[in-house]
């Protein structure tokens, strides 16, 4: 990825004119580039810590070319990619990690662990580094360094038991590396968060993920058998049966751990066979309550589509607005060229032609008793050609200084109405006139939903200030509202402060209490989850 911005510098683009247009029309801004970027070797980075001997200590575990200080390297590995990590690259003077160490085995990890144990010296586990929540970033804490380990070697298919169809990999895996492993062999995962470029398997775990198909293949953490965590104590093995009733499930305790307990350094995963076939349709509702009704009415029906995706009444118009090569659809993917109104919702089926059929035909007769039209193959095909290019935008729109930035949370049905209200409410009054607010439903279960909320506006005065500001606000306005402070972004750093207000005082001192087991010495990404 690149340094200062999201994804494959060969992907990221200037601002269409369309686009450009759209967003001058509705925030008033010039359009002309206000926060330019940085030549990486202009950039000051925070010196290491670390001492010539240190140096010799961890290439004495993971081999001379696998662990270095050098700024290039550490600068990599200065954070996440949040717009407020975003913005922090755009500074002169940076912090970084004091060391990238890049272990091949579990053996390795575990030497790594008792290395820094005995040195005082923090570690921090990095995948993909695709982090939106602090989750990556290089807090020494309390400690006289912090490194960076960085899982990218152990990335192969360990295993794949195609009785079972489990296939066990190693954390570092991306995620299209994974679907290509697995395709050689005919199988696919099916995990496709936005990330999926770049993300990791280990990373997938830890932060529970949830990938756009959810609706049909569930979140990462249900796909889930078994993790290898290594821990400053030793090494757990969680997991070795579909279910059971050995006492609490130690891998969902792994899992959402966040590296705070230890580095994940593999994990089995529930896979299936590549589908035979993939039907798309697009729908048009009359309103978001409309449709999150018919959301609500497939998901108790218990018969999914593999993606089911709505956009409200403003996502839906500005994404119908603007061009193809960075939106999700465009006028031109519906029926006769004709904008629908209300809201857009998408839906993806994959597996045999009869099982497809069969889902099909009876999301089609609840949408439609619930007032859907449907559009056709188009707007699905269009959404999912666009799916991950969505981050490249915020890089073009941070030029010009206009802040764009994601958020999400997840309630009941019967409390959905409200907090999308109260959610509304809180980031347009904590940011400047107008702020366009954008939400869709991507996640839905017989009980609830997730709302994932995409905030545009203009960025007045210091802009990594006003956002953590808007954050803290609408965080404070997700609590209030009984909504949990995130589905699948995990905790980090920066919904720490809202962890206890969700799971109670006597639950954040449960997950201290496994941490002083797992890590008494504290060395594991410190300032996360607890």
């Amino acid at each position: 990825m690149q340094w200062d911005a999201w994804g494959d510098p060969a992907l990221a683009a200037p601002l269409s004119e369309g686009t450009s247009t759209l967003i001058r029309g509705m925030l008033g801004v010039s359009g002309e580039i206000t926060l330019p970027t940085l030549d990486p070797s202009t950039v000051t980075v925070s010196p290491s810590c670390l001492s010539d001997a240190d140096l010799a200590g961890l290439r004495g575990i993971v081999g001379d070319g696998f662990a270095s200080t050098a700024d290039a390297d550490r600068l990599l590995r200065a954070g996440g990619k949040s717009t407020p990590d975003l913005l922090r690259r755009r500074q002169p003077t940076q912090d970084a990690p004091d060391a990238v160490v890049l272990p091949a085995t579990d053996e390795e990890v575990a030497a790594l662990l008792a290395w820094c144990e005995e040195n005082r010296v923090a570690v921090v586990p990095f995948g993909g580094g695709t982090s939106v929540v602090g989750g990556v970033d290089p807090d020494a804490g309390r400690f006289r360094a912090a490194i960076t380990v960085d899982l990218r070697r152990m990335d192969a298919l360990i295993d794949l038991d195609e009785v079972s169809q489990v296939a066990t990999l190693g954390a570092g895996v991306t995620g299209p590396d994974a679907e290509e492993l697995l395709g050689e062999r005919g199988y696919s995962l099916g995990h496709f968060p936005q990330s999926f470029r770049f993300a990791t398997i280990g990373g997938f775990a830890v932060t529970r993920s949830s990938g756009q198909a959810s609706a049909g293949y569930g979140r990462f953490d249900d796909m889930v058998q078994a993790l290898t965590l290594v821990t400053p104590r030793g090494t757990l093995v969680a997991g070795r049966s579909p279910k059971n009733a050995v006492g609490p499930d130690l891998r969902q305790l792994v899992m959402g751990s966040e590296g705070a307990f230890g580095i994940v350094t593999r994990v089995s995963v529930r896979v299936h066979r590549v589908p035979a076939v993939t039907e798309y349709e697009g729908w048009r509702f009359n309103s978001f309550t409309d449709a999150a009704a018919a959301f609500r009415a497939v998901a108790q029906e218990g018969v999914m589509p593999t993606v089911m995706r709505v956009s409200d009444e403003v996502e839906t118009a500005l994404n119908l607005a603007r061009p193809t090569e960075i939106g999700e659809s465009s006028d031109d993917d519906l029926p006769d060229k004709q904008v629908p109104g209300g809201c857009l919702a998408i839906t993806t089926f994959e597996g045999s032609p009869t099982a497809v059929a069969a889902r099909a035909g009876v999301v089609r007769e609840i949408f439609t008793a619930v007032g859907g039209q449907s559009l056709g193959p188009g707007p699905a095909q269009a959404w999912e050609h666009g799916r991950f290019s969505g981050p490249y935008l915020r890089d073009a729109l941070l030029d010009i200084g206009v802040g764009c930035e994601t958020l999400e949370t997840v309630t009941s049905w019967a409390n959905l109405d409200a907090l999308k209200t109260a959610v509304t409410a809180a980031l347009s009054e904590a940011l400047p006139e107008p702020t366009v607010v954008m939400c869709h439903i991507s996640h839905t279960y017989a009980t609830g939903a997730s709302l994932y909320f995409t905030v545009v506006y203009r960025q007045d005065g210091e802009p990594l200030e006003q956002w953590m500001a808007a954050k803290r606000t609408v965080s404070q306005a997700i609590t209030d509202a009984g909504a949990s402070i995130t589905h699948h972004h995990a905790v980090g750093r920066d919904h720490r402060p809202w962890l206890s207000a969700e799971i109670g005082e006597l639950g954040v001192d449960a997950l201290r209490a496994v941490k002083d087991v797992l890590d008494p010495a504290g060395v594991c990404n410190p300032g996360k989850l607890v």
